[in-house]
């Protein structure tokens, strides 16, 4: 062979080595473009529960005054606690009108940077293609909408069934309570420091 001959064997040889990595290459590359948009079909088909995430994290300052609240309500005079009640219960649901839409919109543009790369780290394509599948059926829609439709069901009979059994124990709750309330506000203000106790009622008494 000649050193023509020989020199265009080694060029074609070595063309042929590197198509395999051009077409490996090029195949990654769709594969990722595929895979990224897999991602993002399952991020908007989650994004329900991504914008009642938000709305449970902007609602949860205000449920956790719920208790101070009413124990600072119980100390009121009988006659001012249920328009002080109304008035506090405005200002509420003003801040969730307020503040939900802020949390769970940010929540919403956060999820792809966040999310995004959690999903397509933990799943492979055709994990993700599966997934789509079963998040976009219509048996999973149907079965996701009886969910609270069984969630209400279920929580409507367990508090008919369990009524009986807690309401006494919440009762002598409330009623020690305000016992409590009662004995602290009577020794506040002796000014010879804490008189004696009133005895306060617990649960069950």
């Amino acid at each position: 062979m000649s050193a023509a001959a020989r020199a265009a064997a080694a060029g074609l040889a070595a063309g042929l080595s590197l198509l395999p990595m051009a077409v490996l290459a090029q195949s990654a590359e769709a594969s990722s473009a595929a895979k990224k948009e897999l991602v993002a079909r399952v991020l908007k088909l989650q994004q329900p529960g991504v914008e009642n995430l938000g709305r449970q994290l902007a609602e949860q300052p205000a449920l956790q005054l719920a208790a101070p609240v009413r124990a600072a309500i119980a100390r009121l005079p009988q006659d001012k606690r249920e328009a002080v009640a109304r008035q506090i219960e405005a200002d509420v649901q003003r801040y969730a009108e307020d503040v939900v839409p802020i949390v769970r919109d940010k929540a919403v543009a956060l999820a792809p940077a966040t999310l995004g790369p959690m999903i397509e780290q933990r799943f492979t394509e055709e994990e993700l293609r599966q997934l789509v599948a079963i998040l976009e059926s219509p048996i999973n829609a149907r079965y996701q909408a009886l969910g609270l439709e069984m969630q209400r069901a279920l929580g409507a009979k367990l508090v008919a069934d369990t009524r009986a059994a807690v309401d006494p124990k919440f009762k002598a709750l409330e009623q020690s309570i305000q016992a409590r309330l009662r004995t602290a506000f009577a020794t506040a203000g002796a000014a010879s420091g804490p008189g004696p106790r009133a005895p306060a009622s617990g649960p069950g008494n």
